[in-house]
C-alpha cells in the first residue's frame, strides 16, 4: 500500500546490490511512495550485482562510484542534481565490507590493512558523503540522511569482528555531523540499527543461522525483515520525522532491550538437560 509519503522528493541511494539488499528494498519502497532518485554502487558491484533490474523497475539512473573516493562522491552528487533537476531530499548510506570477516580472521589476529579498508568503506565513506554533500549544498533544508547500522556497535557479538568498530564510528559520525548539519541547514542524520538480516553481505558472517534464530527467540516481536526496515526508512525520509536527528534507532523487534527471553531460556535449559543426560 502506498501513502505518497515521498511524493515530489528526490534522493540518492547508495549500496543496492541485489534483491536481498536492504538498500534494494528501500529503493523499491521509495519508488512506490512517489520518490525519484539515482542509484550508486562500485563498478565491481555493478558487474556482479543485479542493480540494472532495480534501475529499470524504478526508472532510476545508475552512477558508478567508489564511496571512499571524494572525487567519485562529488560526481555522484553533482550528476544526481543534474539528472533530478535540483537538490536532493534524502540520502541512504547502505555500505559495509570487511575482508577480515570474509576471511574469518579472529579479532585478536586482524590484518591491519584489511582493518583500515573496513573503516574507510564502512564508516569514513559516510563522513566523506556528508562532507561532500554539505560543501556542494546538495541537500534541501529539512532533508534526511540515513545510514544502516547494527547493535554490535554497542555490544560484543562473536564473529562480527572489526565491523563492530566501523559501526560504532558510523553512529558517532551521524551524531557529530548531525549537530552541524541540523544547526546550519535543518538536515537530519540518523542511523537505523537493524535486526540481523540475511542479505548477500550478511550471509558471509560466521554463524549467521544461529544468530538469526537466537535474536528471533529473544525479540518479543521477532526479527525485523528487510522489507520492514524499508518501511521504517521511508518514514525517516518523510516529513513525518522532521524533528528526529542524531539518533541511532533500534529496528530489531525489541532485541536491544532484552536480557533473556522465555523462548531463549527454554531452549538453553533444554540443552543443559541434554548435556546432563550424556
Amino acid at each position: 500500500m502506498s501513502y505518497n509519503l515521498l511524493k515530489g522528493k528526490k534522493g540518492i541511494i547508495f549500496g543496492a546490490l541485489d534483491n536481498k539488499s536492504i538498500a534494494w528494498k528501500i529503493a523499491e519502497r521509495a519508488y512506490d511512495e512517489g520518490a525519484v532518485f539515482t542509484l550508486s554502487n562500485t563498478p565491481v558491484a555493478l558487474r556482479f550485482g543485479e542493480i540494472n533490474q532495480l534501475a529499470e523497475a524504478c526508472n532510476a539512473q545508475i552512477i558508478p562510484a567508489d564511496a571512499t573516493s571524494v572525487k567519485d562522491l562529488e560526481h555522484v552528487f553533482t550528476k544526481s542534481m543534474e539528472i533530478l533537476g535540483g537538490k536532493v531530499d534524502f540520502v541512504l548510506h547502505s555500505i559495509g565490507m570487511s575482508l577480515n570477516v570474509r576471511k574469518q580472521k579472529d579479532y585478536d589476529d586482524l590484518d591491519y590493512d584489511f582493518f583500515q579498508k573496513t573503516i574507510d568503506i564502512s564508516a569514513l565513506s559516510f563522513h566523506k558523503m556528508l562532507q561532500v554533500a554539505k560543501k556542494l549544498d546538495a541537500i534541501n533544508e529539512w532533508g534526511s540522511v540515513l545510514a544502516l547500522s547494527y547493535i554490535a556497535a554497542q555490544r560484543t557479538l562473536a564473529g562480527y569482528n572489526d565491523m563492530a568498530d566501523a559501526k560504532a564510528l558510523l553512529e558517532s559520525i551521524a551524531r557529530s555531523f548531525g549537530y552541524i548539519y541540523g544547526r546550519e541547514k535543518h538536515i537530519r542524520i540518523n542511523t537505523v540499527s537493524q535486526s540481523p538480516t540475511r542479505t548477500t553481505a550478511g550471509s558471509g558472517i560466521k554463524g549467521i543461522d544461529g544468530l538469526l534464530d537466537f535474536t528471533d527467540r529473544m525479540s518479543p516481536l521477532g526479527n525485523a525483515t528487510a522489507e520492514e526496515c524499508a518501511d521504517f526508512s521511508i518514514v525517516l525520509f518523510s516529513d513525518l520525522s522532521k524533528k528526529i536527528t542524531m539518533q541511532n534507532i533500534y529496528h530489531d523487534g525489541g532485541f536491544s532491550s532484552m536480557a533473556m527471553s522465555l523462548k531463549a531460556m527454554t531452549q538453553y535449559n533444554k540443552c543443559l538437560e541434554e548435556e546432563d543426560n550424556l
